[in-house]
């Protein structure tokens, strides 16, 4: 009888824990949906303020920061506008305010940014929903909710401000940067570009604002962009910030002596050692210790001088669109928010995606590839773990707590703690997610715990190693506060919080075959643990215990990726091998309903509950998924899934081509942000190039074979080999009517094309280069061709006899059709002091021919007004991807940019903003 009450006992504590987890959890989808409504009002405002506003009468001053290539940023300098890019005001003394710490953030600016991630400004040091300087239309009613919601925050475990702490709204200097690229290109009636507050608890330095017609106030010394032009630095301005980072505990990595060697951070401008030569009009200069010499053109040898600085383009970058996601290698990391955002990552971006208004925004604070992710039991705040990059602080792994409403950055923990990379992180859930677990993938494996709301860089409590074998998985137990789980390679733990330490007990698998791999976990509504290994079964460990309650063999055909608790209490299994996701009852027993993941998307990755009955894959060819056992599943997102390398643009179309190494050849609109067709090419691609008509384009693989495809059938029309290696670029002639092969056999060669791209005649083949040929260029009467080459030479062609021009002052008055040769006239100002030639991946120039683009071995894209020809040309510097840029392209109308990463496998898409389109977008 005693048994039998403590049964009902237990059912009913069970019962009252349910009811619990189901009243949060309206409590959360109600406090979610408040904040998004207040974001949405925010952009509402905003886009009627700016409709109010004159943009002729918006002109004054910015103090933009400045980051390096590793996400660093800086205090801000104010470049007056006298005509000349040395007038530096440095402003960093007015501010002795500390500000948010933060080991990198990007001058990268989102599309669906009109919100209020946008204009954050936030008052008080413990707020997290943001605020925005009001203006003489703004509502107080407004202002009033989110206050109450800032309130909300500070009683969900926030710190809250001291008084002395608060400033009125017209102060903008910020306890906590943003970080988010989602954020509007506008501060607010009074000034047309704003870029948000970004600062970094290692490196701080004076920028060189590209422009004057933005104005800062003294007091609003933290509105920064969060990338800034490769300026002259003042010492003054690195040096005055160094007080506020202190508190920080940074290191001599923020100091003007490592800042001056421009080896892992920033590159500052301009070639070493180049000369000019006024007598004979050509500039010489060294790469690698190779001598290059460029010519002048005649109209520019009187004028031309080594000392010109040309300042940054008017024009900026806005992240758009990013296409993929990473399923390939990563677990756990698709999740929906309550404010009808999915949540994911590729590269360095980490994505919400509101699928139903086809929007995206972006949080940008990472510097290399983000491995995992994991949600606040708010729903609200978001962490997100990174690997290893290259600078030597801020490139290290580190956990970033971050807003998912303001996309601000709230706390960085483990900076220069972490060993290798974070590959599984958790909030603790029973006692509200005070505690925050994380595994190193070091040889250990360690798994520390975090007190992260403990200043801005959180408190370890402890840590411990965890498995000398791969550790995939870590989850607190949602009711009980002091167990975590963790799985890999070889074994289940199940730990115990004690006294500020960990004990481990390993699950006991008995006479059971011991799996490989025990791959995920989840947690039944009574408190049993349930795992899936690489034998195809689902355990079941008791509440409490290390021991196995049930045991369903052969739940799937190859291992179990996945697991999913309902929130009706059915469990959701998804195959690794099957790729079949199928349905079981709150007491483990199949219910007949399965779904079938379609094979060209690859196999199950992580499953997440979608709204009603929808449920979101991840697959293993990073792709997203949308479906349900009643319907069948549909892609909402997809990429590649090898190395990318081939890009071109469509030359009539908002469209472009991208080709990866896995063979794929796939056809993207920029304008619905779709995939238009997908073609499986057999072979991995190298290059790509699209004939002037738009109705053939030509593919480079990487064993020599290139061939022409019918752009609307994908018909192969022309099929020929030229040796056995790859063909680095391949380029139509202005008339369409030659086509030009660099490979890396060191060889160009040239065919005469007839019959509408069906005939194909070798001309010949050009011979000269010492190296593989890396980038080619027609002239616009297609009579010269210019190459580089790996070894960094710079050759021209006369494409009808194949031979070499051996006088290049010829051409220096010779208008290109394309602008891709990095070694050029016109792009000799995108090369950095120390570059060793190999630094600088690809460029491509805009159509008018106002703009010029980059793509570096450091993640970063860079925008330069066109030509660069002075060797002290100063660029806006975007990051996104974490791996190196291998292609850049403009868009037909140059009103976008396509950048792709290689092993990043990201194609990000970015909205050019100029004096035209600012007050519109």
């Amino acid at each position: 009888m005693l048994e039998h009450e403590n049964e009902a006992l237990k059912e009913r504590v069970h019962g009252l824990e349910r009811k619990v987890h189901e009243q949060n959890d309206e409590i959360l989808c109600l406090r979610a949906t408040l904040a998004d409504v207040l974001r949405r009002l925010n952009s509402l405002e905003s886009f009627t303020s700016k409709g109010r506003e004159s943009p002729s009468g918006a002109r004054g001053r910015r103090a933009s920061p400045l980051r390096d290539r590793e996400g660093i940023s800086h205090p801000s300098t104010v470049f007056e506008e006298k005509g000349d890019a040395s007038s530096l005001i440095d402003d960093s003394s007015k501010n002795d305010e500390s500000r948010v710490t933060s080991p990198s953030q990007t001058e990268t600016l989102s599309e669906g940014s009109c919100d209020s991630s946008n204009r954050e400004r936030t008052s008080t040091g413990g707020s997290r929903i943001p605020t925005r300087t009001p203006v003489l239309h703004s509502s107080s009613i407004l202002r009033e909710s989110r206050t109450r919601l800032n309130s909300q925050d500070v009683r969900n475990g926030e710190p809250t401000p001291d008084r002395k702490s608060r400033r009125p709204h017209s102060t903008i200097i910020t306890k906590r940067s943003s970080h988010q690229s989602t954020g509007s290109l506008f501060d607010n009636d009074n000034c047309p570009i704003h870029y948000k507050p970004i600062t970094s608890p290692k490196k701080q330095m004076s920028s060189l604002s590209s422009r004057a017609y933005d104005f800062q106030s003294p007091t609003s010394a933290s509105m920064h962009k969060r990338w800034s032009s490769s300026s002259d630095f003042s010492a003054q301005g690195i040096m005055g910030s160094s007080n506020s980072l202190k508190r920080l505990g940074s290191t001599n990595s923020g100091s003007l002596t490592n800042l001056t060697k421009w080896s892992s951070g920033m590159q500052k401008p301009g070639l070493r050692d180049a000369s000019f030569n006024e007598e004979d009009g050509y500039i010489k200069f060294y790469l690698r210790g190779r001598p290059i010499v460029l010519y002048v053109p005649s109209h520019l040898i009187e004028s031309y001088s080594l000392s010109t600085v040309t300042p940054g383009p008017q024009s900026r970058l806005k992240l758009e669109w990013a296409y993929g996601y990473r399923g390939k290698d990563c677990r756990s990391n698709l999740y929906l928010l309550p404010t009808g955002e999915i949540v994911y990552f590729i590269a360095a971006v980490v994505v919400l995606y509101n699928v139903e208004e086809q929007t995206q925004r972006h949080y940008l604070g990472h510097t290399d590839d983000v491995k995992c992710l994991c949600i606040h039991p708010n729903k609200l705040l978001i962490a997100t773990g990174q690997t290893a990059g290259h600078d030597k602080m801020e490139g290290k792994p580190h956990i970033r707590i971050w807003n998912s409403v303001s996309l601000s950055t709230l706390h960085v923990l483990g900076l220069g703690e972490f060993e290798r990379s974070i590959t599984a992180i958790s909030f603790s859930k029973a006692d509200g997610g005070g505690l925050l677990a994380a595994i190193d993938e070091a040889n250990d494996h360690v798994l520390s715990l975090w007190e992260w709301q403990k200043g801005e860089t959180g408190h370890k409590i402890t840590e411990t190693k965890c498995s000398a074998d791969t550790v995939i998985g870590v989850d607190f137990h949602p009711m009980d506060r002091h167990t975590v789980v963790t799985c890999g390679k070889n074994h289940i733990a199940f730990w115990n919080i004690e006294g500020g330490t960990l004990s481990r007990r390993l699950g006991i698998f008995e006479s059971r075959d011991k799996p490989k791999y025990v791959t995920c976990i989840a947690f039944a509504d009574n408190g049993d643990v349930i795992s899936g290994d690489s034998n195809g079964n689902i355990l079941v460990w008791g509440r409490g215990t290390n021991t196995i309650l049930k045991s369903i063999k052969n739940a799937h055909e190859g291992a179990v990726f996945s697991l999913l608790v309902l929130k009706d209490g059915h469990v959701v299994s998804g195959g690794g091998k099957d790729g079949q996701l199928t349905l079981w009852d709150p007491s483990y027993r199949r219910t007949g309903y399965t779904a079938e993941v379609p094979e060209q998307y690859g196999n199950c990755r992580t499953i997440a509950e979608g709204k009603g009955s929808q449920l979101l894959v991840g697959t293993t060819k990073n792709a997203i998924l949308a479906g349900s056992f009643e319907l069948p599943f549909s892609v909402i997102m997809s990429g590649h899934i090898e190395e990318l390398w081939a890009l071109v643009s469509h030359p009539t179309e908002p469209q472009f081509v991208t080709g990866a190494f896995d063979g794929t050849i796939t056809m993207w609109d920029s304008m619905s942000k779709t995939v238009v067709w997908t073609l499986d090419n057999g072979e991995p691609v190298q290059s790509l190039d699209i004939s002037p008509d738009g109705s053939s384009v030509a593919v480079g693989t990487t064993t020599g074979k290139w061939q022409l495809l019918d752009m609307y059938t994908r018909e192969e029309l022309v099929q020929h080999t030229d040796g056995s290696e790859p063909i680095q670029v391949i380029r139509f002639s202005p008339d369409g009517k030659t086509l030009a092969i660099g490979s890396r056999d060191n060889h160009i060669y040239l065919y005469q094309l007839n019959d509408d791209y069906k005939k194909a005649n070798r001309v010949g083949r050009c011979t000269g280069h010492s190296s593989f040929i890396t980038q080619l260029d027609w002239s616009e009467d297609g009579s010269a061709i210019r190459s580089n080459s790996g070894d960094h030479d710079v050759l021209f062609w006369n494409p009808n006899t194949c031979r070499q021009i051996l006088q290049p002052s010829q051409l220096k008055d010779v208008q290109w059709a394309t602008d891709t040769c990095r070694i050029s006239f016109n792009s000799v100002g995108i090369w950095p002091e120390g570059a060793d030639g190999t630094d600088i991946n690809n460029c491509a120039r805009s159509h008018d021919g106002s703009l010029l683009v980059t793509g570096d071995d450091f993640g970063t894209v860079r925008l330069y007004q066109f030509p660069a020809s002075n060797i002290k040309s100063i660029g806006h510097i975007y990051g996104g991807h974490s791996s190196h840029v291998t292609n850049v392209a403009f868009m037909h109308e140059d009103n976008r940019v396509i950048s792709i990463g290689g092993k990043d496998m990201s194609v990000l898409q970015w909205k050019v903003l100029n004096q035209k389109n600012r007050f519109d977008d």
